[in-house]
Parts: structure tokens; sequence; C-alpha cells
């Protein structure tokens, strides 16, 4: 296993177990994230995504939660691993399974500079968030709004911390 597949294992074993302060620190400074429900910028407000998730996940709904990765693939300067995430989603307390694409770039130094997860949105919404999310999943303006909603929701837990 070279570094970037050693970091990528690191990332999702750490991600099974909802521990945010291992997976932040696979980040570079100036990282990047980018996902159907986030665009983000900087380590700051990626170790604050993975805190807001992991910290939901543990105060609500452990006893659901369970990852799983495989094809875990990186040279020098990418990586490729598939990932599946089951869980209850809190707003709806619905159960949802995404199967996630995810794409990476690496520092010289072995840490994250890029992460893209692409998965089925109108997949996911059907799931978590039932007939709503079947009529209005698949519209640009719906996305829009669940990307405007998790911004807020990540801005108001950045500002919650010290």
């Amino acid at each position: 296993m070279n570094a970037n597949e050693h970091t990528l294992t690191r990332f999702y074993t750490a991600f099974a177990a909802l521990d945010a302060d291992t997976m932040a620190s696979c980040y570079a400074a100036n990282a990047t994230f980018e996902d159907p429900a986030f665009s983000l910028k900087g380590q700051r407000k990626i170790s604050g995504m993975w805190h807001m998730l992991c910290a939901a996940t543990l105060a609500k709904n452990r006893e659901d939660w369970r990852l799983e990765f495989r094809d875990v693939r990186a040279d020098h300067s990418s990586g490729h691993v598939h990932w599946e995430a089951h869980y209850r989603f809190s707003v709806s307390n619905r159960l949802v399974h995404n199967r996630i694409e995810a794409d990476f770039t690496f520092t010289p130094d072995g840490l994250i500079a890029s992460h893209t997860d692409r998965f089925d949105f109108w997949r996911w919404s059907r799931q978590a968030l039932g007939l709503g999310g079947w009529v209005l999943g698949w519209a640009p303006f719906f996305q829009k709004q669940v990307r405007l909603q998790t911004h807020a929701a990540l801005n108001k837990y950045l500002g919650s911390q010290p």
C-alpha cells in the first residue's frame, strides 16, 4: 500500500468509527471538498463539516450508522474510493443507503488536496425525504435549496465552536 492509499484507508476507517478528528487530519490546510450538498474550501470548513455530521450521528442515530469502503486506489497524485453509507437521516428520521464514488488529489506530503464525492442526488433524496424527494429531488432548484440549508447549518455549527 502506498502512502496515498494509506491516507485514504485511514480516512475511511476513521469515518466508519465517526472519528472526525482523524478524518480532518487527512486534509491539507487549503483543501477543497465538493459533493451535491457541500462546496467547501479550507481545512477548517471541511473539518467542521465532518465534525458536525459525526456529532449528529453519534448523538442521535449511532445504532443505524454503518460505512463500508472498497476499491481504494491511489498513485502519487490522485486516488479513488467507492464507499457506501447506511444511516438514519435526522431531518426525516428515514433510513438511507447512499452509494458514493470519491475522487481525490494529494499534496506531495500525502494529505488530501481535493475530495469530490459523486452520488445520485435524486436516489438519495427519495430515501432521505420520501415523496418530496421523489417529486423534487431531480430539480436543480431543489438541489440548490439543499446546498443553502447545509451551508447554513455548517455556518451555525462553526459559529458555536470555540
